[in-house]
């Protein structure tokens, strides 16, 4: 096990500052040092605490104003616990950019848990950019959580491409529900091989005037390649979202599924742009959309047991993201 001590110079302070930001994301901060547990943790350019366990590899590269992090887990490798990555900043204003490229080794099974953090952002701007290669037979689960703060002060950019080779698995967990969204622009670009399967869920509440924008590609290359893309979006106050997806059937046997669900409140807009696109006789692709208001059923049960319809409003929606 490889470990880097928490950064000089009042980076202790920081690096409790940043666990502290990781728990409103809903995240353990405990994680992030016990032992056995592969963790990176950033804010800025800063590494705060960087731990590597047998077949996990974390090289991180300083720049002005991020970091570019390698993530290689080797071939067979089953860590028993989730390889953490803690990203964020901790001043109101500032850029932060993140390039992550991530190597999963063939028959390896592996976890990620990922938190973005800017507790008290009010002039930031965020950009990802990740490219995540799973090799043949390899299991990958990547969970993903984002905390803005309650201002809306803060614009994120994220672009992510996934590479599944045979028979590899990737599942994948976006959320940002608790405090305010600010501008999100999301992309996510995933090609799957012959016997791959890709399954992507997005989940985002947007209030005020925040807008989230999500655009989705999935490319079924390989034969018997499967996927699904599920997004489930609440929009209030107005706020706006706007999700396009597509599915791409290339292959004999490829199967296919866009699932979209979003919630409108008061002022708020949500719009749904489904692209279907089939290259071979033997693919399917599916989708299905709803767009509308709460149920009035569900509403009027919370009332009548003493919340007001912000507050059942509410319950409704984390009922449905989670």
């Amino acid at each position: 096990m490889t470990t880097t001590p928490n950064a000089p110079g009042g980076g202790a302070a920081e690096y409790d500052a940043v666990l502290n930001a990781s728990r409103q994301a809903g995240i353990d901060p405990d994680a992030l040092s016990r032992p056995r547990v592969a963790a990176l943790v950033v804010s800025g350019s800063r590494v705060l605490s960087r731990i590597e366990v047998p077949g996990v590899t974390l090289d991180v590269h300083r720049q002005p104003m991020g970091v570019d992090v390698h993530v290689a887990v080797a071939p067979g490798t089953r860590p028993e616990q989730p390889i953490h990555l803690c990203f964020g900043m901790l001043p109101p204003e500032g850029t932060l950019e993140i390039r992550t490229v991530v190597h999963v080794g063939a028959g390896a099974d592996v976890r990620f848990l990922a938190c973005c953090t800017f507790p008290r952002a009010t002039r930031i701007r965020h950009h990802m950019d990740s490219t995540i290669q799973v090799e043949e037979g390899a299991a990958v689960e990547y969970e993903e959580v984002h905390f803005h703060g309650p201002h809306g002060g803060i614009e994120v950019t994220a672009r992510t491409r996934v590479v599944l080779a045979k028979d590899a698995r990737f599942v994948s967990s976006f959320s940002l529900v608790h405090g305010r969204v600010g501008v999100l622009d999301a992309g996510y670009d995933v090609a799957v091989g012959a016997h791959g399967v890709a399954d992507l869920t997005t989940k985002v509440f947007g209030r005020g005037d925040d807008r989230v924008r999500l655009e989705e590609v999935l490319h079924l290359n390989g034969e018997y390649a499967r996927g699904v893309l599920k997004s489930r979006i609440a929009v209030r106050d107005s706020a706006t979202s706007d999700v396009m997806t597509t599915a791409e059937g290339n292959a004999p046997h490829c199967r296919g599924h866009m699932d979209c669900a979003e919630i409108v409140r008061g002022h708020a807009t949500a719009s749904n742009v489904p692209h279907v696109v089939v290259r071979d006789e033997q693919a399917r692709i599916t989708h299905e959309a709803a767009i509308g208001t709460v149920n009035r059923t569900e509403l009027e049960t919370l009332m009548a047991r003493g919340l007001d319809e912000d507050e059942a409003v509410d319950v409704i929606i984390r009922g449905m993201l989670r």
